[in-house]
């Protein structure tokens, strides 16, 4: 029997319950995004893009005060700037894959 996740639902090809997905499942990948278009979880940019029937666009600057980051390992619902000052989460301490900074000009302006 699998376990009972609780807070919000990830959308897109997740593979395991710390939504990690098709494209990002290291040890380290266990945030999903809301994302700006559509208030909804995705693991990535990629899941998005692929499942949603609409363009993605970022949070736009001054939206830093969001809950638009979920770590998966706890369901704790972060800050857009609690997530991108914080190598792990501030609650269960799950590291955080630090190479997603990469892709936060996709994510948050």
């Amino acid at each position: 029997m699998s376990p009972v996740v609780h807070g919000p639902t990830v959308h897109g090809p997740t593979v395991d319950e710390q939504t990690r997905c098709v494209h990002y499942r290291t040890e380290l990948d266990v945030i999903a995004i809301r994302f700006a278009c559509c208030g909804r979880y995705y693991p990535c940019h990629l899941c998005h893009d692929e499942t949603a029937d609409h363009g993605s666009r970022p949070w736009p600057a001054g939206s830093g005060h969001e809950r638009a980051v979920l770590c998966g390992v706890c369901r704790t619902e972060l800050t857009i700037d609690g997530y991108r000052g914080a190598p792990s989460c501030p609650r269960c301490a799950a590291a955080f894959n630090p190479r997603c900074a990469a892709h936060y000009p996709t994510y948050f302006e």
